[in-house]
């Protein structure tokens, strides 16, 4: 099939499978099983912490759970798919993680480390009954209210000063508003302070050195933005959603050559998610690469053979094939 028509075939999947939320939702209930551990940053256990899960493809689908003496937690009966954590308890603050689970193999153990807030007195968080303003702003967020998400994470801060990890998600409003040079003086600021956390200092410093290529890529600097991203991998190595995350910035710029190289460390740095070889089949469909797409499309039905994404990826297989 000639490459331009794959092309025109792989848009159109993409946005079929966009549709099907409801059909996709439906894969959120299985026999699959996650679980792991919340931890200090001492990595002692933490009895009580609040653990939900949410599926992606349906809000509506969510587990909860509390940790117990030894800070374990797990869910069953949850589908294929990917799923957004979040653990909470009063003294820490909240942290949120993305998780893939199978139903085909081993879900590996998840390990949720939380910073203690020392509440008060000079400490991290002044006023605990001000998360609420984060909740809020978290879901103005995810409904592109980046005004009034903003306006919500600000009064989260003039209570709570010295939290300044909540400037990486006012510096992403920013940005998403196209107020770029205003988002890149945010996420400097965020590296500067990062300098003097030993707890979060490197994972705060990739994130917002992240931030900044994706600003330099919107401006079409791509010097500029291969060398943030680069400093960001590098600052967190083995952080493979960072690593994808990237990969999905250069692929929804075109940036093919540049996503195929994250997603690939993705896969390397964690081999049994199926996410980025899926990601990498439509890099190579983008590249008229069909024997690398059809290589890397099977790979990811390997890893989650039945589904809506499955569907898909037979789908192009068998296009490609004809």
């Amino acid at each position: 099939m000639k490459a331009h028509l794959m092309k025109n075939l792989v848009f159109i999947l993409i946005l079929g499978l966009s549709a099907s939320g409801l059909a996709y939702s439906q894969a959120g209930r299985g026999v699959g099983r996650i679980g792991g551990v919340v931890v200090d940053t001492e990595d002692k256990p933490i009895e009580g912490v609040k653990v939900m899960i949410v599926f992606s493809a349906d809000e509506n689908l969510k587990h909860e759970t509390t940790t117990n003496k030894k800070g374990e937690w797990a869910f069953l009966g949850l589908g294929t798919g990917n799923w957004n954590m979040t653990a909470a308890v009063k003294g820490f603050l909240p942290v949120g993680k993305p998780l893939y689970v199978s139903q085909l193999s081993v879900n590996p153990k998840v390990t949720v480390r939380l910073q203690k807030t020392s509440t008060g007195g000079g400490g991290i968080i002044q006023d605990e009954t001000t998360f609420v303003f984060l909740e809020k702003a978290n879901q103005l967020f995810k409904e592109k209210k980046y005004d009034e998400a903003i306006a919500s994470y600000q009064q989260f801060m003039e209570k709570n000063p010295t939290a300044y990890q909540v400037s990486l998600s006012i510096a992403d409003c920013y940005q998403e508003k196209g107020e770029i040079e205003k988002a890149m003086e945010l996420y400097n600021k965020i590296i500067e302070r990062a300098k003097t956390d030993q707890a979060m200092g490197k994972e705060m410093t990739a994130k917002a050195q992240a931030g900044i290529g994706n600003c330099y890529l919107k401006q079409n600097k791509l010097q500029e933005a291969q060398d943030f991203f680069k400093q960001s991998v590098d600052n967190s190595p083995n952080d493979e959603i960072l690593a994808y995350n990237v990969g999905e910035i250069y692929f929804k710029n075109g940036k093919f050559d540049d996503a195929l190289h994250y997603f690939d460390l993705a896969a390397q740095i964690k081999p049994d998610w199926p996410d980025p070889y899926l990601k990498l089949g439509y890099v190579f469909l983008n590249k008229a690469d069909n024997a690398n797409a059809i290589s890397k499309l099977e790979k990811f039905l390997s890893l989650e053979p039945e589904g809506e994404r499955a569907a898909l990826a037979k789908d192009i297989i068998n296009a490609i094939k004809k």
